[in-house]
């Protein structure tokens, strides 16, 4: 049989008026469509005409025909149509690329029409190629690919269904993260969380952490409450659990949330008088030890156990930067203030402090407001020693000191208390409201808005806003953020229009600015509920107020990903008139994405190469932000042109979120730190160097070994939440570009990357584990080097041969007079030369050591011991250990069951200092001299 070489006869039949002609035309076209669509394609209307004449009976098979010609053509819309019109004909099941590509576009417009409550357009053909996808699924045991259409299409019950038919666990496990990512409306994510929830529950063993997951996301305060006196109640492993919960809810809630837990657990029980003698018969009590776990003090304690610990800090290197910059220089006195507060953050180290206290003397006007607030970020989490550590400097009536340091201290005692308020906050109130001086209240407004984050308490708004309404520009800045602060999350429209409306009335770009970012902050993970609020603030002609809508973006949608907030931030990048805003737009990208970093470098590779710097500038802090504590060699490869920009305030960006991206990193970790730490101190050291890069790099120093080299930033908590503290602090701490106080927030950033292992009595009991990785590979970086002094050599005499050959004869001389002496010279020589072996076996006998440490494939650790988050997947615990954790392991604070009840336990005590001396820069100077009467002779 010849085959065929066009399709025009087979085309001309569709001419016919004989419906049998037609109709094999039909089927003969379907069989050589693929072959000659193009030519077909030029009478694809004829063909269309069959398909809407409703009395021809083989309609269907013309609707399949046009679907294969627009397919070849392109037009996948037309032929997505077509192939619906085609009915049973469109057969879903084949493996074909057409087939694919149309169930695909079936499976978009599906999920674009359900998503938008647009369920009426659904037509009974496209619900009937679904169902089937969801069948081929199900029957290929393909859980989660029915899963992730079901989410997206928010199709509850193929949800239910599937993880009942697979898996539970562990499709529970993924639906719960899927649906953080995926699902973008909130409303719907609520749905899928409360369904969820009843599955957990459903379980065998229910998953009461998940489940508290999803109360948390719910904000559902009375069912985290209900789930944790239900497992007081019962046996000794769900009393475990109950305490990992409270842990873990105090990690990841509001103050708010937690405020709320605590008011629907029940009272603690009281001491009777029989019991009075016996000071453990409250905290015996579970629910005294929940309410205490919740309340945060445990957790702040532990964390500042192990920072103390494990303090690793160079001082070596501080001092090295310190000889180098002029401090006379506030900048770089602030750099170095703002370093020493990083690099011992949490620590309650403030021995560089203690050794220069005449540099630190120096300091004045806000360089003093920086320096004392630094104390906050050295001391944070001391609750207990605060205010006397403080008490030097903090405002005293009757007693008149520098406004610089009382604002400070203000400050301070606010970062000491961060997301804790408690007592404090009433101390920080009254010092606000006593006081008429703008540098105090500044002081104190900060120090409210840190300490009182997230609280919503109305009678401390109030008394900010009438703060903010003086009018001053210094307290009015600080005032608009602490109002964000202390509202945070709470998307109150009465906040939002005063704000809005006296960002608008005032002339002070300071106070418009801190009010842009109050405002983004009430807003923040609100996701579309603020949109409309967005694009009011984004068409509004002043910039700092389109620069807040920017930030509203990024703290709305932080984490989520969401395609319409970066579209939105793209445009305004290469579109706004104004410098900040771009980028702002650009920065806001990194709060978006910080869950998947691997997309960031991608998306602004191109922005990285703008000729406008601010743009540049933008990128590096995304990058930095997004990319925290990971080391990604690709962001790292983005951020070394930009290290050597010829624009100092983007070489500034860039040094500092190199510091971010490789902050615990060592050079077996990531190649790159050894040559950014010689960029930092060659930074330095240059005196043509720009001083705001030399800013940068100092303040690189600092991020990058902060907390004693114990701490990362994260933006998400172990649990994978959004960690609020963090994104918060993160946030302000990219406005020191507009005041460099407000640098101190990144402390807020800041978490230990501590194992802290505690048992049934909330003791830290002596524990083993094994870390099935080289110590080498996780292992501190190694201290900087001490510059030896170069000595300079004195040249030797040039010696005459007639002298030479003089001396030579007197020695002769003199060695045959005392013949019987003894030779002391041979024996000083002896001497030396049994140092110089011992001293070579002792290097020896190092060097072995340290060829051990290289070889050995695993390290043993204990409990309170620094695991970075990379090293977690090589932890575990011998089968025959006595303690073992009563959930994955994440790091931070972990219950641990113990398998040998009863036995005598060993116990860490806590070495914290109860004590602390101030640091006062006045304390060298001595003491005045006794009264005495001056007499004449």
């Amino acid at each position: 049989m010849v085959a065929l070489t066009s399709a025009a006869g087979v085309i001309s039949l569709l001419d016919e008026k004989s419906e049998e002609i037609q109709i094999y035309a039909l089927k003969k076209l379907n069989s050589i469509v693929d072959q000659f669509w193009a030519e077909i394609s030029d009478s694809v209307s004829k063909i269309e005409v069959l398909y809407e004449n409703e009395q021809f009976k083989y309609r269907n098979l013309a609707a399949l025909v046009a679907s294969k010609v627009y397919y070849h053509l392109g037009e996948f819309d037309e032929s997505m149509s077509f192939a619906l019109g085609a009915g049973d004909l469109f057969d879903s099941s084949l493996t074909t690329e057409y087939v694919e590509t149309i169930v695909a576009k079936c499976i978009d417009q599906y999920i674009y029409l359900r998503s938008n409550n647009q369920m009426d357009e659904i037509s009974p053909e496209l619900e009937q190629i679904i169902e089937k996808v969801f069948t081929r699924c199900f029957e290929d045991k393909e859980y989660k690919q029915a899963i992730g259409i079901a989410l997206e299409s928010l199709r509850l019950d193929i949800i239910e269904k599937a993880i009942k038919a697979g898996e539970s666990k562990e499709l529970l496990s993924y639906v719960l993260n899927a649906s953080m990512t995926l699902v973008q409306n909130l409303n719907a994510r609520n749905e899928v969380l409360k369904l969820l929830i009843s599955l957990f529950r459903d379980l065998d063993e229910s998953d009461y952490i998940s489940m508290t997951q999803c109360f948390l996301h719910l904000k559902d305060s009375y069912s985290c409450a209900e789930t944790l006196k239900s497992l007081v109640n019962g046996d000794e492993k769900q009393l475990l659990m109950a305490y990992q919960i409270a842990f873990d809810l105090e990690e990841n809630a509001t103050q708010d949330f937690l405020q709320q837990v605590l008011d629907t657990l029940p009272e603690p029980v009281s001491k009777n008088e029989t019991d009075m003698d016996t000071d453990n018969a409250v905290n015996d009590d579970p629910i005294s030890k929940i309410r205490s776990i919740l309340k945060g003090d445990l957790s702040i304690k532990l964390n500042l156990e192990f920072l103390f610990r494990n303090i690793h800090t160079d001082l070596q290197i501080l001092n090295a930067t310190k000889d180098a910059l002029d401090s006379r220089n506030s900048m770089y006195h602030s750099a170095i203030t703002f370093a020493n507060a990083f690099m011992n953050s949490g620590t309650t180290s403030d021995e560089f402090l203690r050794n220069n206290l005449e540099w630190l003397s120096r300091a004045s006007n806000w360089s003093k407001f920086s320096a004392t607030a630094a104390l906050g970020v050295i001391h944070k989490g001391h609750i207990d020693q605060g205010l006397k550590l403080l008490a030097p400097y903090l405002p005293q009536e009757g007693v008149s000191s520098s406004p610089y340091s009382e604002g400070g201290s203000l400050f301070a005692l606010g970062l000491i208390n961060a997301n804790h308020g408690g007592e404090v906050l009433d101390y920080l109130r009254n010092a606000l409201n006593k006081t008429q001086n703008e540098i105090i209240q500044h002081g104190a407004a900060l120090g409210l808005g840190a300490a009182g984050m997230a609280t919503a308490s109305d009678e401390i708004y109030e008394e900010l806003k009438n703060v903010l309404f003086t009018d001053s520009a210094v307290a009015g800045e600080a005032a608009g953020l602490a109002m964000g602060l202390i509202m945070l999350g709470t998307s109150s429209d009465k906040a939002i229009d005063e704000m809005l409306q006296y960002a608008h009335e005032t002339q002070h770009e300071k106070i418009i600015r801190g009010l842009a970012i109050g405002m983004a902050l009430i807003m923040y993970g609100k996701e579309d509920t603020a949109d409309t609020l967005i694009e009011q603030l984004l068409q509004d002609k002043d910039h700092i107020i389109r620069y807040g809508g920017i930030y509203m973006i990024a703290l709305a949608y932080c984490g989520t990903g969401n395609n319409k907030a970066i579209k939105k931030c793209l445009h305004v990048a290469v579109s706004d008139v104004n410098d900040d805003v771009r980028s702002a737009a650009v920065i806001a990208l990194g709060f978006i994405l910080f869950k998947t970093p691997k997309q960031v470098p991608r998306i602004v590779q191109l922005l990285s190469e703008s000729y406008n710097p601010h743009v540049r500038y933008g990128c590096t802090l995304a990058l930095g932000i997004s990319c925290a504590g990971t080391g990604m060699p690709e962001a790292m490869e983005l951020l070394d042109p930009l290290t050597k920009d010829q624009v100092d305030f983007v070489k500034q960006g860039a040094l500092i979120a190199s510091a971010m991206i490789l902050i615990q990193s060592n050079e077996a970790m990531s190649p790159k730190v050894a040559p950014i730490r010689k960029l930092y101190e060659t930074i330095i050291k240059d005196k043509h160097e720009e001083a705001m890069a030399k800013f940068g790099a100092v303040l690189s120093q600092g991020i990058l070994d902060a907390g004693g080299r114990n701490v990362t930033i994260s933006l998400q908590s172990r649990s994978g939440y959004n960690n609020m503290a963090s994104i918060v602090g993160m946030t302000i701490f990219t406005q020191f570009w507009y005041w460099y106080p407000l640098t101190h927030f990144l402390s807020l950033a800041f978490t230990p990357t501590a194992f802290i292992g505690l048992n049934s009595k909330l003791e830290m009991p002596k524990l083993e584990f094994i870390s099935n990785a080289k110590p080498s590979l996780f292992a501190y970086p190694s201290p900087m080097k001490k510059q030896e002094k170069t000595v300079v050599e004195k040249v030797a005499t040039a010696v005459l041969s007639t002298t030479a050959k003089a001396k030579a004869r007197a020695k002769k001389n003199e060695k045959e007079k005392g013949g019987n002496e003894p030779e002391s010279m041979d024996t000083d020589e002896k001497k030396e030369e049994t140092q110089m072996e011992v001293d070579t076996t002792e290097k020896k006998e190092e060097a072995e050591k340290q060829e051990k440490k290289k070889k050995q494939t695993f390290g043993k650790l204990g409990n309170l011991t620094r695991v970075l988050p990379a090293q977690l997947k090589y932890i575990v615990f011998k089968d025959d250990a006595r303690y073992i954790p009563v959930k994955d392991i994440v790091g931070g604070i972990t219950i641990m069951e113990d398998r040998q009840k009863g036995q005598p336990e060993e116990l860490l005590e806590f070495s914290t200092p109860k004590q602390i001396a101030t640091v006062d820069p006045q304390d060298e100077e001595p003491a005045p001299p006794e009264p005495f009467v001056y007499e004449e002779d």
